[in-house]
């Protein structure tokens, strides 16, 4: 019976690409990825979910949902519009463009965003669930439910209080 310390010896079972060469072409995919799909007229949904992406290019439009989740992102473009849902759960997220509009819901659960841009527009839900949010601007829009568990402001701030500060928020306040 052959052992795999003799294969490994006798480099039978020797790996066809270093990690660092799997990693810079796994990013040279998800970038033509990205081409792609804004080549074909941003229609469906963008999945960039677990990839090692850390910047978007400028003037991305995604007609649908656009998952970052769990990807090493970094920063968003100033001009980004995303029609569905934009997923940002554990990202490295640390804030939002100003102009940033989202016609489905926001999730920003386990990121270290502190604050949210002005004039924000959710038009789903915006889930801020464990989340370093520390304050609220002017002009929240948001749809749907707003969900602040877990937060520092949740801490501070009863729901009516709350409700006070985000007049524009259409659904329940969740703290």
């Amino acid at each position: 019976m052959i052992k795999l310390i003799d294969l490994l010896e006798n480099k039978i079972l020797v790996p066809r690409r270093s990690p660092e060469e799997r990693s810079k072409n796994y990013i040279i995919a998800t970038q033509k990825k990205i081409q792609q799909y804004i080549k074909d007229g941003g229609k469906g949904d963008l999945n960039l979910r677990n990839t090692p992406i850390t910047t978007l290019p400028q003037g991305l439009k995604v007609k649908g949902d656009l998952d970052l989740s769990n990807s090493q992102i970094t920063s968003l473009p100033q001009d980004l519009t995303v029609g569905g849902n934009l997923d940002l759960y554990n990202t490295k997220i640390t804030s939002l463009p100003q102009d940033l509009t989202v016609g489905g819901s926001l999730y920003l659960y386990h990121t270290k965003i502190t604050s949210l841009p002005q004039d924000l527009k959710v038009g789903g839900s915006l889930n801020l669930y464990g989340s370093k949010i520390t304050s609220l601007p002017q002009g929240l829009k948001v749809g749907r439910f707003l969900d602040l568990t877990n937060t520092p402001i949740s801490k501070k701030y009863s729901k009516e209080q709350i409700q006070q500060m985000v007049p524009g928020v259409k659904g329940e306040i969740i703290i």
